[in-house]
């Protein structure tokens, strides 16, 4: 096996995956701590399934604040290069991250503690909305041929890596604290964390270039004025196709991490350490999917392993809510494990797959905005859907709506066929 590539662009694939193990990691946390301890703490009513709804709903704000942080980073990004612009969406990100940690509760300030966080929660997901997307052209965009679905893999990789660092964390903390203390101070910690890994990826960033493809555009021609209009105006296809493609893989994410953690743990009554120890099993899973996927799609194609994903996920819709309500840590295991491998399938060629919907002018504008407009559909309302349907049917049909999004993911990959690199 060649690692030679690996190697000679070993700073920015670290560059690339550090950024976004940081935007996964501030994420996680906030999703674990919605799951855990939000809704008592910020949102006082006597239904707890009202105070998780009202927890889940702030998690979902930063999904509609991403689309709002992708056009203007994806502008400067297009317009004045990669790289300050990754540099300033991680510290807008990591920024609101800490910030969290020194919030009051509602016990101490009233209704000021809510607006807060949705304030807090809204700058993470602004700053999220620059993220991906720049990572993702910080890879592809200085890979060798050939090479561009293994390059791109490496920002996926940062989801994997972020949440065993999240998750583990919280474990420690919840074998370590009492339930008491986790709730009154411990759960600041994880925000606090953040700051070390802000720093780490701020220090990596600062150390690389802009990418081959956008300095030799600019010496080429003047950068678009405004990328957004430019790419509604000549790319909405592309753009709607990969918004829907992205569905699926923010579904299974976060109905196997953040919904699966705080159901099971609630409702369910599993035991809060284990449920994390059986999650931080089964992510290494996703990190074998996105690498199995990354090979694959240079070997193939991006389009027809994400296709492949994408019926591995209607599958998994059938099977998914059963597994989590069958009381066994085993089945549970298996099915957050299958869960997250097909994940891997429908996330991991996404770098490379969804940059090459577009020319280098709008790529930066393009990707982030379909990714992150994605997010709402799968991300953001998944967590809700899954809660409204376990209200109406019980567990074993919350796994419904990941075969939903694996349709209309496979329904956006036929909208563009076989993209070819721009």
């Amino acid at each position: 096996m060649d690692l030679t590539p690996y190697r000679t662009h070993r700073r920015i694939l670290t560059a690339s995956l550090v950024g976004t193990a940081v935007e996964f990691y501030d994420f996680y946390i906030y999703g674990t701590a919605a799951a855990l301890v939000f809704g008592p703490l910020f949102f006082p009513t006597e239904s707890a399934s009202a105070q998780l709804l009202y927890s889940f709903m702030t998690f979902g704000l930063a999904f509609f604040a991403r689309p709002v942080g992708a056009i203007v980073f994806g502008h400067y990004g297009d317009r004045i290069g990669r790289k300050s612009t990754l540099v300033a969406s991680l510290m807008l990100m990591g920024g609101s991250t800490l910030l969290i940690a020194f919030l009051p509760t509602y016990a101490m300030v009233g209704w000021v503690a809510p607006l807060l966080l949705c304030l807090l929660r809204f700058g993470q997901g602004f700053g999220l909305g620059g993220e991906w997307g720049g990572a993702a052209l910080l890879a592809v965009e200085n890979a060798p041929p050939g090479w561009r679905s293994r390059f791109g893999m490496f920002p996926q990789l940062g989801a994997p890596v972020g949440f065993i660092a999240a998750n583990g964390l919280f474990l420690l903390l919840g074998l370590g604290l009492s339930d008491a203390d986790f709730a009154n101070w411990g759960w600041r910690i994880p925000f606090l964390f953040s700051a070390l890994l802000v720093g780490l990826g701020l220090w990596v960033r600062l150390k690389i270039g802009e990418t081959p493809a956008f300095a030799e555009a600019i010496e080429r021609d003047a950068p678009v004025s405004v990328p957004l209009g430019e790419l509604f105006r000549h790319h909405l296809i592309a753009t709607l196709a990969g918004t829907f493609a992205v569905v699926a893989c923010f579904a299974i994410f976060y109905l196997a991490t953040s919904f699966a953690l705080a159901h099971g743990t609630s409702k369910l009554g599993y035991p809060k350490e284990q449920f994390l120890l059986i999650q931080l099993g089964a992510i290494l899973f996703m990190a074998a999917g996105i690498v199995f996927a990354g090979y694959r799609s240079d070997a193939s194609s991006a389009q027809r392993v994400l296709s492949r994903g994408c019926g591995a996920t209607i599958l998994i819709g059938f099977l998914f809510g059963p597994s989590l309500a069958s009381g066994s840590w085993l089945i549970i295991f298996l099915g957050l494990a299958a869960a997250l491998f097909v994940m891997g399938l429908v996330y991991g060629p996404l770098g490379s797959w969804l940059t090459e919907l577009f020319p280098v002018h709008v790529r930066y504008t393009g990707a982030s905005v379909a990714f992150n407009a994605g997010g709402i559909l799968g991300g953001a309302m998944a967590p809700i859907v899954a809660q409204a349907l376990a209200e109406w049917r019980g567990t074993p049909v919350v796994g419904l709506y990941l075969a939903l999004a694996g349709l209309v993911s496979w329904l956006g990959l036929l909208m563009v066929r076989r993209p070819k690199p721009a």
